[in-house]
């Protein structure tokens, strides 16, 4: 088993505490005092672990009394969550966003286990694979916006 670093540490940490309430409010210089590290690591695990694509919105002011405000977005309770996430993608989208994506909208119980392992072996590298990087990217990004322009349109008609 993989050993975890300290940015794992921390992940886990905030995800206990959102466990416990659907929003937490920390303050950046706290955190890296409690976890002995520089600030900019507790930015740089709130920027890969808590994105719009895995299901949270990030609320950061920085200065002297700053503060990161971190919510969990389950889709259901918020009609605008699949527009965000689409205007979140880049043209090229890696097999670990579409992963991260799938991930939250089983955890918000719009995907069955099998629906998400079914669409990820359908987006993975493999199936995707035309000898160009870029253009597997672009083509996982387009089939992935088709996915959730679909879940859009069926979350507006109910």
């Amino acid at each position: 088993m993989a050993e975890q670093n300290m940015s794992d540490y921390i992940e886990a940490y905030l995800k206990q505490i959102l466990q416990q309430s659907e929003q937490i409010e920390i303050r950046r210089a706290e955190l890296a005092e409690r976890f002995n590290v520089v600030p900019s690591q507790i930015n740089y695990v709130i920027k890969t672990r808590f994105s719009i694509q895995q299901g949270y919105r990030v609320i950061s002011k920085r200065g002297g009394g700053g503060f990161i405000r971190i919510e969990r977005v389950p889709l259901r309770a918020d009609p605008h969550y699949i527009e965000e996430l689409l205007s979140s993608l880049s043209d090229q989208v890696s097999v670990r966003e579409v992963r991260d994506i799938l991930s939250s909208l089983v955890r918000d119980e719009i995907l069955t286990e099998r629906e998400q392992e079914l669409l990820l072996t359908m987006l993975s590298k493999e199936a995707l694979d035309v000898g160009d990087v870029q253009v597997e990217g672009r083509l996982r990004g387009r089939l992935l916006r088709q996915l959730l322009n679909r879940m859009r349109f069926e979350s507006e008609r109910n």
